[in-house]
Parts: structure tokens; sequence; C-alpha cells
């Protein structure tokens, strides 16, 4: 029902601020309900994957309330008065991260149903892990009719062990095992600082735990938390990077204030390689841009590694750099359906297995469409370095964890609109 409008060519400049972290509000407001409380995040992200979180809090009884701190949005969460521990089905389809609330839900009221989670089309990411931690922890979980009942009259510590450093199977097991009796080691746990942000929340609440960012944590249970919490979250490294990249292909200066260089190591490392100027300051980091961009070889892999979630981003700087990169998706099966919407812009790639090989060149405006978040950020990113005008089809999967894309590209330079069509009008009204 709506389009981004892109126009290319023009050199991005100034600073924008990178928002709260999706992948780690998510996360925290699920947390919020294993204890029945009041409980403040600050920095939270007007986004779609967060309107859907509330909504569901608010049908499992939250109040949700919004506030704001100067120019930080705030969620506050009012869990005492949560009586339901079903979460219906069409909410849960259209969030993968829904599936946090399975730990908290069970922890809390002994019992909880989910069904099997939607998400973005990238390929299968089974909640298997997640349901191996709760049965280490004593759960009785049955799996019938498109639906995960969970049953545990108290949780119980012990060894979680994960074949595969899964960051929802870590927080899992994490929010599950804060309230357990006993300790809880988890081992071959994910490492990524959204689970560090995770741990600190929680902590601050009155839980022990500690080893957060490395592949061997452990939770000692407690009786009850706090009642009352506040916690900013930590920046999207996420988008962060987009903006970053943002600035580097279309030959400009930018700035992304409240960026985390100690996040984005790996990402950092790649943009050096390929000519750019990389300033780390305390406000941020600046990148500066160059016309001769350089290719890349990299391949994806859990934290430390290079991320995932901005592999289809950096499909675009191979695409314009000189020479061949090589990129490979390690985590994802299908990430790598961004590149069929990139050739109508004019990539040169071909595609062997999880391997994309990519010869640089220029880029050309076209319509094209987002199956999914990133590869929707991916041709937003080809829309501002293309010659003429790109129209980009999908808006709600970039909505999903993009906050006001067009503002913030719009604050840089960048000739961007959104334009909706009169059924999404209607719906909007």
């Amino acid at each position: 029902m709506a389009r981004f409008m892109v126009e290319g060519g023009f050199p991005l400049r100034g600073r924008v601020m990178a928002s709260g972290a999706k992948n780690a509000v998510l996360p925290l407001m699920a947390a919020a309900v294993l204890a029945a409380g009041e409980y403040r995040l600050v920095g939270v992200p007007r986004l779609a994957d967060v309107e859907v979180m509330a909504e569901i809090l608010r049908r499992l009884g939250v109040k949700v309330r919004e506030e704001r701190e100067g120019d930080l949005r705030c969620l506050c969460l009012d869990t005492r008065t949560m009586r339901e521990w079903r979460i219906h089905e069409f909410l849960m389809r259209g969030l993968r991260s829904s599936i946090f609330l399975l730990g908290p839900l069970l922890g809390r009221m002994g019992e909880a149903t989910v069904s099997f989670p939607g998400g973005c089309a990238i390929g299968p990411r089974p909640v298997d892990l997640h349901l191996q931690a709760l049965r280490a922890l004593g759960a009785k979980l049955d799996e019938s009719h498109g639906c995960i009942h969970a049953q545990a009259a108290a949780l119980t510590g012990g060894e979680v062990v994960l074949s595969y450093p899964s960051v929802g199977a870590t927080e899992t097991a994490i929010m599950a095992a804060v309230l357990a009796r006993g300790e809880t080691v988890l081992r071959g746990a994910a490492r990524e600082p959204e689970i560090v942000d995770l741990q600190n929340f929680f902590n601050g609440l009155g839980a022990r735990i500690r080893g957060a960012g490395t592949t061997v944590i452990r939770i000692t249970g407690v009786e009850r938390l706090h009642s009352m919490g506040q916690h900013c979250v930590i920046s999207d490294r996420i988008e962060a990077g987009t903006y970053l990249l943002a600035g580097a292909i279309s030959g400009g200066e930018v700035q992304v204030d409240g960026a985390r260089a100690d996040h984005l190591r790996a990402f950092l490392h790649k943009l050096v390689r390929a000519g750019v100027v990389i300033r780390e300051n305390e406000a941020g980091i600046t990148v500066e841009g160059t016309r001769r961009l350089q290719g890349v070889t990299l391949k994806t892999g859990p934290y430390p590694g290079f991320p995932t979630d901005l592999q289809p981003q950096i499909s675009v700087l191979a695409a314009l750099a000189e020479g061949e990169s090589r990129i490979t998706e390690t985590v994802f099966e299908n990430r790598l359906g961004h590149w069929n919407e990139l050739r109508k812009l004019g990539a040169r790639v071909l595609l062997k297995d999880r391997t994309a090989l990519v010869a640089g060149g220029q880029l050309r405006g076209a319509k094209v469409a987002a199956d999914d978040l990133r590869g929707g950020a991916a041709l937003i990113l080809a829309g501002l370095a293309a010659a003429g005008e790109t129209v980009v089809e999908g808006s709600g999967h970039i909505d999903r964890g993009y906050e006001n894309l067009e503002g913030k590209l719009g604050s840089l330079g960048a000739r961007i609109r959104r334009e909706v069509d009169e059924v999404g009008k209607l719906a909007s009204g």
C-alpha cells in the first residue's frame, strides 16, 4: 500500500542519531512480563515490530503507556494486571520475536500457549533450540495443531547446551532461568551486544546473571525481582551500519551519533578495506565515502563475526565497487534473494549456493520490491546510488526495523519520499 520513491546520485552529508535497538527492545519488552511490576524502557524506537509486541502485551493484560524523555521515546509497562498466558495466532504470525514471551510467561504463570511465529522469509529459523532450553529447565511441552503449549509448576536450573549460538534461544534460556530454582549453566551461548543488554536489564532488577558476551552464561535463580525498574536501550548497530553505508556509497560524509564501534568491528573493518574513511569519536562514528570503492570479500557469522543483518546492505557497496567482491551467507540460507531485485538496477552477480560473486559497476533506477526487512533497506541504499529514480515497493517490511527512514535520510540530503496509494490512506485513516 506504500512505496519509497528515491532519486539517486546525491552525496549525503550531516548527522543522524541511531535509534534504540530493535533486537534489544523486543526481548526486553518480553522480559518485563516475568514479574509483576512497573518497568520503563528508555529509547524505544517507533517500529512496526515494536507496536505489534506492544499489542501482544496489551492482549495479555499489560498496561502499556508511552512517555517522552527529551528526544527519546519511553515505554512504561505495568505488568501487575497481566492475567492471560495465551497469545493469539494472528499476532504471533506477524512477529517472530513473539516467541520470546514463551519463557517469561512460563516462569510467571506456570503455563503458556503460543503458535509458531512468523517473520521475514529469509530461510528456516526453527524454534527447536528455544524449546530444548525450556525442556532442560523442566518444562513440559506439547506441539500440536500449529501451537506450542508449555507447562511447569516450577522451573529448575540445569545445564543448557546450544548446538548453535542462537541469539533467540540464548535469550529464551536466560529469561526462563532467572526465577528458576538453583543454577543454570548455558553453554554455546550467542555473544551479541543485545544479550549483554538483557543481562544488564535483569541484573538491575536483582537477577544474578554473569557471562553475557561470552559463550558460557551462568544464571543463579532468585526468588523474586524488583517490582520497579528503568533501563536505557542500547543503540541499534544494524540501523547505524545502514546509515554509515548510505554515506559511504553516496560519496558523502555522514556522522551517526550513538553508533558504537565496539559493536561494529567486523563491519567497519570491511568498510576500511573498501576504501571508506572511518573516524570514531565520543558521539559516534563518521564515514567519508569515495567514488572509487574497492571490492570486498566477507562471510557472515555469529557475533563478533560479520552480521548477517548487514549483509544485504553491504551488497550494494559490492555492486558499485571496482573489481570483484565475494559475499558468503552462512546464517540464513535464503538471504541472497535481494540480488534478484538488485539485478533490475543493473547489478552484475553470479549466485552459487550461498555465495554471491559480484562484478562492480553502475546502477540505474528501476521499480523493485522489498520481500524482507534488510533486503528492503539494501534496495533503498541502491536507489540512493543509482542514476535516476528508483521505486521501492513493500515499505511495510522496511518499517519493521527502521524508524522514520525517509526523515533521517532526508535530513542528510537524500531525495526520498513515501508515497501511499488510496487503499493505504483509507486503511491508515
